[in-house]
């Protein structure tokens, strides 16, 4: 048996901007000197796509490692440090299955296919307004179709969307493992408190009558029976409305980056809402967000190595579906390919993503409608990247296209 720390093992510079522009050829170059192992700046990288999915589902072995994250960033004391580590995401045991127990009823597949017609509206008023333009940048206009999503979910006023917009694009930034950041983090976690406070405050002054339940008024509902504190209910309303945006903007403007290199893929997507679905696993698979930390809370024995607790693992999902141990030609992006294995975008284990069933649904919504009203995209310009280390994808996306009418909701979908 070997011991992690004993292994020679390749180094990935995951920390740096350059890195995250093109990180492929570095996995390709690491799996040379290490089939699924690999060290970084702040502990050890798992790459390699059974492995990730192996050692993921190992929960009694696992937790979250926002203590550790918060411990690098020196931000023990803070509002945020305090967020990172009491969330759901956070936390472990019968705190984190009560959480789940509580939120798990409002994001199973079918409340996400009822959801379905509202997304449809949301796009399509969203559309409305940015269509006439004829250029913009298709990450900015992708980052606010989903909060407005949520805030429709939530009963929230889509008027708010700019007072706490640029705090969701700093909170995307938690696990990107910077320093100088933090106290933007800090301002971003304070104005965000103070809107679900005032969100929370507002409910309990006018409460929704039975039959016309919301999903904040499921969560308020949790504090009449104990099943949730307000602390609890407060980081839940911020930790939603980060996971809501974040993701799924960055998963969006991904897609229509790979979209816009296959304009004959793209047409499909406006003419067939099932192909669509191929098309947004398939990116799912191709390039996604996010990279996993965990921290061993116990010791792992995996392929003869010995992980020992204390251990903090990066997991980089958000690359492992283009792994040619695991996935044939995986350069392509191919909607129609036979899906042997399915992608780990979301995760394994306990803490998969409660999420994916809404994401799916919106992207999916979005993408069809968008390809009906944004014809023949051309980029105009380049984008740069975000931090590998955490929400992973692109900053801008600047595109022109031929501007399409609407059609009627009935027709769409």
């Amino acid at each position: 048996m070997q011991k992690l720390d004993e292994l020679e093992l390749p180094y990935l510079a995951m920390e740096d901007p350059a890195f995250a522009v093109d990180p492929l050829p570095h996995f390709a170059k690491a799996r040379e000197q290490h089939p699924w192992l690999a060290d970084c700046a702040f502990g050890k990288v798992v790459h390699q796509f059974d492995a990730i999915k192996d050692i993921l589902y190992l929960d009694h072995s696992l937790v979250g490692a926002y203590t550790d994250v918060v411990d690098i960033m020196g931000a023990r004391g803070t509002s945020w440090g305090r967020f990172q580590q009491e969330s759901m995401l956070g936390s472990s045991g019968e705190k984190h299955a009560r959480m789940r127990r509580v939120l798990a009823p409002a994001f199973t597949p079918q409340r996400a296919k009822n959801h379905r017609p509202l997304m449809k509206e949301v796009i399509a008023r969203h559309l409305d307004e940015w269509v006439p333009r004829g250029a913009f940048d298709f990450e900015e206009f992708a980052s606010l179709f989903p909060i407005r999503v949520m805030c429709s979910l939530i009963g929230a006023s889509h008027d708010v969307i700019p007072s706490i917009r640029s705090s969701l694009e700093t909170f995307g930034m938690s696990m990107s493992m910077d320093k100088a950041i933090l106290p933007n983090l800090v301002e971003a976690m304070d104005v965000l408190d103070a809107f679900v406070q005032d969100l929370v405050a507002q409910r309990l002054k006018a409460r929704k009558p039975a039959g016309e339940e919301d999903l904040l008024e499921t969560l308020v509902s949790t504090l009449d029976d104990g099943g949730l504190s307000e602390r609890e209910l407060y980081d839940l309303l911020i930790f939603l409305f980060v996971a809501g945006y974040d993701t799924s903007k960055n998963a969006l403007t991904l897609a229509m980056d790979s979209l816009l290199l296959q304009p004959e893929l793209y047409q499909r997507c406006a003419e067939d809402l099932d192909f669509c679905r191929k098309v947004v696993e398939e990116n799912f698979r191709f390039l996604t967000t996010s990279t996993i930390a965990r921290t061993v809370t116990k010791d792992i024995v995996y392929r003869d190595v010995l992980i020992p607790e204390g251990s903090l693992l990066f997991f980089t999902v958000n690359v492992a579906g283009r792994d040619p141990t695991a996935v044939e030609e995986p350069d392509s992006f191919d909607p129609e390919r036979a899906q042997s294995r399915r992608h780990i975008a979301f995760g394994q284990g306990v803490h998969i993503c409660l999420g994916q069933f809404i994401a799916r649904a919106q992207i999916e919504e979005g993408l069809h409608q968008i390809a009906q009203r944004i014809r023949n995209p051309r980029r105009t310009g380049p984008s740069s990247w975000r931090p590998f280390f955490g929400v992973w994808g692109l900053i801008g996306l600047p595109i022109e296209f031929d501007p399409a009418p609407a059609r009627a909701l009935e027709e769409v979908g």
